[in-house]
C-alpha cells in the first residue's frame, strides 16, 4: 500500500507523506525535561496534533516518562457545566491511555471527588500510582469554554506545586490561540496583555510553524521517491509561493494534482498543473478554507484584514490583541510586514468578499475573447464602467468591508469575466493605498504555441481630505509595469469623497502617461 498526501486529521507515518513530527516542535522535549507547563498553539491544519501524538509516543518509548496525548473536545458540549466537562475529559484520558500506554502506566479507577476538585484529585491519584513521571498533552484545549475552561486551568495551577510525584510532571495545553486568550475566560481584560491569567504557571508558548521551502521540497520528494513521479522545479517553486508553506495547503495542492486531476505517475507535474489545482481548491472552498472565510465577518478580524485589502495603514500596535488573534487564526502572516498569510488565502478572501458582485454579473465571459483568442481588456473596462454606473452605489453600500468596497466590486466583476479561462493575481500595497491586479490569459499564437497575455490594472481610491491620487497612481503603476516588463497598463481611480459628482457623471475614460512613458488607460469612477 502506498502513501498519500493527507488533508484530514493527524498524519500516520505508514500511510502519509510527512515531515518528521519531532522537527515541528524541537523545543518541547527540553521543556518536558525541565518539568515545564507550556502552551503549544498554531492555526488549524498545521500539524499540531500530529506533532504532539508523535512526541508523546517518543517520550514514552524512551522509558523515562508516561506521556499521553488526548483531546478536550468531549468537554465542549458541557458549556459552563464544569463537572460534566471534567468527567468527559477524564473519560477521554482513560480511553486514550488504554490505546497508547501499557497497563502499568495507565490511570487507576478515578477516585470520587467534588466537581470543583475532580480533575486535580484524579491526576494526583494517577501521578502517585504511575511508576514514571506523567506528561500530558491537552489538545484542543480551547474547545472548553467559560466556567469549564476556568475550572480546568485553575485545577492544573493548583496541583502544579506537587509535581512530579504528586501531579503530572509536565503539561502542555494545545490549541488555536495562545494563552493570552484564556484571560478572557478568567474575567481579565482581553485588551491588556498584562492581565492575570488562570494559567500563569506556563514557562513558554511554542508556535507550530509553517513548512520551510526545504521541507516542502522534502515532502514532494517523498512522493517522487515512492512513485517515480517528478515535480518540475518551477512547479515546486510555485507551490511554495502560493502556500507560503502552510501545511494543509501544501498537501492539498499536491493531492489535488495527484488524485483529483489524476496526473499519471509517468507524467511530470508541471507549473500548469499547480495553477489548475490552485483554482480548483479556491473554487471548491474546502472545509479548511471555508472555516477561515467564515471569520471575516468578525469585527476584530475585519479591523485587521480590511486595511490590508484596502492597501492602507492599519492602526495597530505590536501588542494589539486583535492582531495576535488574527495571526493565531492563521489569516495573517506571523512576521512583519502585515500581510495575508499566503496568496491562496488572499484569493479566497477577495472572492468571498466579492461573491455578491460575481452573482450579479450577467455578462457572458465568452464575449470578452477576441477572434485571435486574446482577452479584450478594452471591452472589459467599457462593460465594467456601465455596470458601475448602474449598480456601483447599491453594491458598495451593502458591503461589510466598506473601505475596500469599490475595489471589491471591480475584482468581483473581473473574476466573473475571467473565470474559467485565465487567472487574476492580486498584490496589495500596504500603506501605499493601492491594489495591483494582473490578468493572465492563455492563448495560441500564430505559430501554434501556448502563450500568456498579461494585463496590469492598478486600483486607487480618492478619499475625503486627500489630494487627487492620480499623480501618485501613475508613478506606482510605472514601477509595476517596469517590474512586469509591460508597455501599457490601466489605472482605476474610485472617488469616495462625500461631495463627489454623481456616479453616472464621474465615471469617465481618459488617456494618461506614466513618468517613464508607458501608455495608460485611466478610468475615473
Amino acid at each position: 500500500m502506498g502513501r498519500w498526501f493527507n488533508t484530514a486529521g493527524p498524519c500516520l507515518p505508514a500511510f502519509h507523506y510527512m515531515i518528521p513530527a519531532s522537527l515541528r516542535l524541537p523545543e518541547a522535549p527540553g521543556l518536558v525535561e525541565q518539568l515545564g507547563y507550556f502552551v503549544v498553539h498554531a492555526p488549524r491544519q498545521t500539524g499540531k496534533t500530529t506533532a504532539l501524538r508523535a512526541l508523546a509516543e517518543e517520550l514514552t518509548a524512551m522509558g523515562d516518562y508516561a506521556a499521553l496525548h488526548f483531546s478536550c473536545e468531549l468537554g465542549e458540549a458541557a458549556g459552563d457545566d464544569y463537572g460534566a466537562a471534567q468527567r468527559g475529559l477524564l473519560h477521554e484520558v482513560s480511553r486514550r491511555a488504554k490505546a497508547a500506554l501499557t497497563p502499568e502506566l495507565r490511570p487507576p479507577q478515578w477516585p470520587d471527588a467534588p466537581d470543583a476538585d475532580l480533575l486535580t484529585t484524579a491526576l494526583a491519584a494517577w501521578a502517585r500510582s504511575c511508576p514514571r513521571p506523567l506528561v500530558l498533552f491537552f489538545d484542543e484545549i480551547d474547545a472548553l469554554r467559560g466556567q469549564s475552561l476556568i475550572s480546568v486551568l485553575r485545577q492544573l495551577r493548583a496541583g502544579y506545586n506537587e509535581r512530579p510525584d504528586g501531579f503530572p510532571a509536565s503539561v502542555a495545553l494545545c490549541g488555536l490561540r495562545d494563552v493570552r486568550d484564556y484571560k478572557v475566560a478568567s474575567g481579565g481584560d482581553p485588551n491588556r496583555l498584562g492581565t492575570a491569567s488562570p494559567f500563569n504557571i506556563k514557562v513558554k508558548s511554542l508556535r507550530v510553524g509553517d513548512f520551510s521551502p526545504e521541507e516542502v521540497r522534502e515532502l514532494y520528494g517523498q512522493h517522487t521517491t515512492e512513485t517515480g513521479q517528478q515535480f518540475a522545479p518551477e512547479a515546486v517553486d510555485r507551490a511554495i509561493e502560493l502556500t507560503a508553506g502552510q501545511p494543509w495547503l501544501v498537501n492539498a495542492l499536491a493531492r489535488e494534482i495527484v488524485e483529483e486531476l489524476a496526473i499519471p505517475a509517468t507524467e511530470r507535474i508541471t507549473l500548469d498543473h499547480v495553477e489548475t489545482a490552485k483554482e480548483r481548491l479556491i473554487l471548491e472552498r474546502a472545509t479548511h478554507l471555508d472555516s477561515l472565510a467564515a471569520r471575516l465577518v468578525e469585527p476584530r478580524v475585519r479591523r485587521v484584514v480590511e486595511p490590508i485589502m484596502a492597501g492602507t495603514l492599519a492602526q495597530l500596535d505590536p501588542y494589539d490583541d486583535d492582531l495576535q488573534y488574527v495571526r493565531d487564526l492563521g489569516l495573517v502572516a506571523s512576521t512583519h510586514p502585515l500581510r495575508i498569510a499566503n496568496p491562496i488565502y488572499h484569493e479566497v478572501i477577495a472572492r468571498v468578499l466579492g461573491a455578491n458582485v460575481e452573482a450579479n454579473v450577467v455578462a457572458d465571459p465568452r464575449n470578452f475573447v477576441l477572434p485571435d483568442g486574446r482577452f479584450d481588456i478594452g471591452m472589459l473596462l467599457r462593460e465594467f464602467a456601465e455596470f458601475w454606473r448602474e449598480h456601483g452605489e447599491v453594491l458598495t453600500a451593502g458591503m461589510v468591508y466598506h473601505e475596500v468596497a469599490p475595489q471589491l466590486v471591480l475584482m468581483g466583476y473581473l473574476q466573473r469575466v475571467v473565470n474559467g479561462g485565465g487567472h487574476v493575481e492580486r498584490e496589495y500595497g500596504i500603506g501605499r493605498g493601492r491594489i495591483d491586479l494582473l490578468v493572465r490569459w492563455p492563448y495560441r499564437s500564430s505559430d501554434g504555441k501556448r502563450r500568456w497575455q498579461r494585463e496590469a490594472i492598478e486600483l486607487k481610491v480618492w478619499r475625503k481630505g486627500e489630494p487627487d491620487p492620480l499623480t501618485r497612481g501613475l508613478t506606482q503603476l510605472d514601477g509595476y509595469l517596469n517590474r512586469l516588463g509591460l508597455d501599457t497598463g490601466v489605472l482605476v481611480v474610485f472617488d469616495r469623497r462625500p461631495d463627489a459628482t454623481a456616479i453616472t457623471d464621474r465615471t469617465t475614460f481618459h488617456q494618461a502617461t506614466t513618468p517613464s512613458g508607458h501608455a495608460v488607460t485611466l478610468l475615473r469612477a
